[in-house]
């Protein structure tokens, strides 16, 4: 037993040893403190239960249960009775981070901050290496087995590193692996008895054995082989051996925030799978002071290459210091105005990235932790998400006049914009299309409305969200061909047909206005995400222009220089989007048949999806989960209640003639035939095994090897002391027990009961206050009885197990088939 307890401490630390190189993923160590609770409390179910004498199965349960209870105390959900016990709100809780850590995997690049879902799920995953380990080297006794899931924690940041894994975690944990060999190795030769040689020579217990030695030497060989060789192998540099060569990966130094966080973010996928969700969910509420403002954004993807458009990881500096003012584009045709807006993130949306309007001035709620990307108009995070933020600033909203974009004059070729937001692979139906549009159009604006009114229902487009998404060359070709599509193909084609015409463009991520509007507040949802072009214009920077069809979108806003291409209504419903300020040449949005409204704006009132008040059900949880604590709690005293009244029968009436004292060497005998005697007996037993059981309830050391007359006189001494009636009461349990087993006639007519409480008095008199109070509420009698009870259905059924075994081996076809042939 000792020797468990030692190799289950041992395999608990090479756990924690081999989680070592999570160290090279998190930012902080607040993993590592909440995986040493956790661990310790997996290695002390597995010593308890082994202290019980538990089967394997019973061991692997109670550290499954001690790891659940671990992983409570630590991400505890808000439902919980007491901290450490688990409720089925605790479970749908847990659920929840898992799912939220795939979302934080997506988001992050390594470092990565300490959220609770990544938290969650690194903790699970060493505390279930943990009951893995402990399993294959205690329980199983295959030490070198625990290696695959110890190797499976290092395989972690193998994968998700974007530079090679340091060197020194690895180091650790396989330090902790040896530790795990030797202490099971040094078992072993305890267990097999004394050291020697190979030559039969005794070895001294400090004397270093030539075979072990040997063992040692072959072992460090294996080691440098597997360490070295993967390094000299081509292609395998991405590993160890990339601390010490001085490679790159072409796009800068590779280190985390280039190319992760929120550069891995696919937002055409994003928008995608939100669109055709079903259910509807509250994603943003945002109070403004504009009247009507545009779109509220949060991503642009603007590299574009052969297989769409990409986004591409952000560069600015922290909101919490001052901003970079926004262009001066005040002039003819040109207005700028300054307001204020108030962003609350629900905890469904999940991202690097904040949503806010163009040109913010200045935040309020912001930590260091974001950085605002002028060149993009994005606020990112390499360390934070935006689930459950709440934030403020200032913005400015420009408005321009058709005939102000008209006089934008062409961007030089050799300007940095133009050079890399025109670059467009080589599509030949595109090229074709774009020179037909274009021809004869002497301005930019010109020729980016000539484009933009293409994409109209008189041209034969359509808007559905039941199209096949994605923005390469061939997607573009397909959609332009179909002219079937949603806002996703709709932006893209734009801004590909647009940068073909030699202008700057891109793609914008956002939500519209919606339909769920409270005087200034909007609240907005999966359904109101969308997608539009901005086109870059010397002096006037990045302008919006939305080709999908008004009618497709809820709270679609149009304006001046980019209206609603399709015919209006000539009876426009209250429902269309309204125009934004300062554009005096906005038309209405025109209105679709009322089956496309209906099926449109389906989910979207808000009185349907107003929240419901409920009552808070924690105070029933709390109540119920009391009462079933002292349910259980009380479950041992009854137990103990019902078996002592079991116990207690009336005493056996004495025979006519005999002495009514009963007691041993009296001058008339007892003679008691038939059923009496077979009952008093019965009665003598049952109130031994009484006392026996009051014993183990108030700590008394009983001696199973002793007789009952020994026992009874022992306790005599030593027990009751000097109170006389306890003394008398003892003896008389001792003979009647001892007439009961031994003698021809048992003990009758006496008051064994009496007796019996007499003795539970004054042994309750002298104990102290703990043991009177676990005597009476959780009898360690009981709970012997039901351990030795478990032990023994444990054996039953593993000796059931191997009958049936021996069963099927018995009737195996193919021993069967031998017998035959034999």
């Amino acid at each position: 037993m000792i020797a468990s307890r030692n190799i289950g401490f041992v395999a608990a630390a090479a756990t924690l040893l081999a989680a070592a190189p999570l160290s090279s993923i998190f930012q902080q160590w607040t993993w590592l403190i909440q995986s040493t609770i956790a661990v310790a409390v997996v290695a002390g179910a597995a010593a308890l239960t082994r202290l019980v004498r538990a089967p394997l199965w019973g061991q692997v349960l109670g550290m499954l249960a001690g790891l659940l209870l671990a992983l409570t105390w630590l991400f505890p959900g808000g439902s919980e009775l007491i901290a450490f016990l688990p409720t089925p709100g605790t479970l749908a809780h847990f659920g929840e981070l898992a799912q939220g850590s795939l979302q934080d995997m997506r988001s992050y690049g390594v470092k990565v901050p300490d959220t609770t879902p990544l938290l969650f799920i690194s903790v699970l995953g060493v505390g279930s290496v943990a009951v893995v380990v402990d399993v294959l080297a205690v329980g199983l006794r295959r030490p070198a087995l625990a290696g695959l899931p110890m190797l499976a924690i290092y395989s972690v940041p193998v994968a998700v590193y974007v530079d090679s894994v340091p060197a020194l975690p690895f180091v650790v944990g396989a330090a902790g692996y040896l530790w795990l060999l030797v202490t099971d190795n040094v078992d072993r030769v305890r267990r097999f008895g004394r050291r020697f040689t190979g030559e039969g020579r005794d070895v001294d217990v400090w004397e270093s054995s030539p075979l072990a030695a040997a063992g040692r030497r072959l072992a460090a060989v294996g080691v440098a082989l597997a360490v070295v060789l993967p390094l000299a192998v081509p292609g395998m540099s991405g590993g160890l051996l990339d601390q010490f060569i001085g490679t790159g990966n072409g796009t800068g130094t590779g280190r985390p925030g280039q190319g992760g966080g929120p550069g891995r973010i696919d937002l055409f996928a994003a928008l995608s799978g939100q669109l055709n969700q079903s259910e509807v969910a509250d994603m943003v509420k945002v109070t403004t002071t504009e009247k009507n403002p545009f779109y509220l954004r949060f991503g642009v993807a603007d590299d574009l290459r052969p297989d769409g458009f990409r986004v591409r990881p952000p560069n600015g500096r922290p909101v919490s210091r001052e901003l970079p003012d926004p262009a001066d584009r005040t002039g003819p045709g040109v207005e700028q105005q300054t307001y204020r807006a108030t962003v609350e993130v629900s905890r469904t949306l999940n991202m690097p990235f904040v949503p806010l309007y163009t040109d913010p001035v200045g935040f309020d709620g912001l930590n260091g932790n974001w950085s605002y990307d002028q060149n993009l108009g994005v606020v990112f995070s390499n360390r934070d998400n935006s689930r459950g933020k709440r934030y403020s600033f200032e913005y400015v909203r420009s408005t321009y006049d058709p005939a102000a974009l008209r006089r934008a004059r062409p961007l030089p070729a050799d300007h940095p914009v133009r050079r890399q937001q025109t670059r467009t692979p080589e599509v030949r139906e595109v090229s074709l299309l774009v020179n037909q549009l274009v021809q004869g159009k002497s301005t930019d604006y010109d020729r980016v409305r000539a484009i933009y009114d293409y994409f109209s229902q008189e041209n034969g487009f359509r808007y559905s969200l039941s199209t096949k998404g994605g923005t390469s060359g061939q997607e573009i070709v397909d959609f332009l061909t179909n002219k079937v599509g949603y806002c996703q193909q709709y932006a893209a084609a734009l801004a590909w047909l647009v940068r073909e015409a030699g202008i700057p463009a891109r793609v914008a991520f956002g939500f519209t206005n919606g339909s769920n509007a409270d005087g200034d507040t909007y609240t907005l949802t999966n359904r109101n995400l969308h997608s539009w072009t901005e086109v870059y214009f010397d002096q006037l920077g990045w302008v919006p222009f939305d080709a999908t069809p008004a009618y497709g979108v809820q709270g679609s806003t149009r304006s001046a220089w980019a209206p609603d291409t399709d015919a209006p209504d000539p009876e426009p419903s209250d429902t269309a989007a309204p125009a934004a300020p300062g554009d005096p040449g906005a038309t209405a949005e025109p209105q679709a048949d009322d089956e496309t409204d209906r099926e449109v704006d389906q989910g979207f009132d808000s009185t349907v999806n107003a929240p419901v008040e409920r009552a808070p059900a924690w105070p029933w949880w709390t109540a119920v989960g009391l009462l079933t604590l002292l349910v259980l709690l009380a479950v041992p005293a009854l137990r103990r209640r019902a078996l002592r009244r079991r116990r207690h029968r009336p005493p056996v009436p004495v025979a006519a003639g005999a002495a009514p004292g009963g007691a041993v060497g009296g001058s008339v005998p007892m003679t008691v035939l038939g059923a009496e005697a077979d009952r008093a007996r019965s009665d003598a037993h049952a109130a031994w095994d009484e006392l026996l059981d009051t014993l183990i309830d108030y700590r008394v050391p009983i001696d199973r090897t002793e007789t009952p007359r020994a026992t009874a006189e022992r306790l005599a001494r030593e027990a009751v002391g000097a109170d006389a009636d306890s003394a008398t009461a003892v003896r008389l349990l001792g003979r009647a027990e001892e007439r009961a087993r031994y003698a021809r006639d048992p003990l009758t007519g006496e008051p064994l009961h009496p007796a019996l409480r007499t003795v539970r008095g004054t042994l309750a008199a002298r104990a102290d206050r703990r043991t009177r109070f676990l005597a009476a509420v959780l009898p360690p009698s009981v709970l012997l009885r039901w351990r030795t009870s478990l032990g023994d259905g444990s054996a039953r059924l593993v000796a059931a197990s191997g009958r049936i075994r021996r069963l099927l081996l018995r009737w195996n076809p193919r021993r069967l088939l031998a017998a035959r042939r034999a």
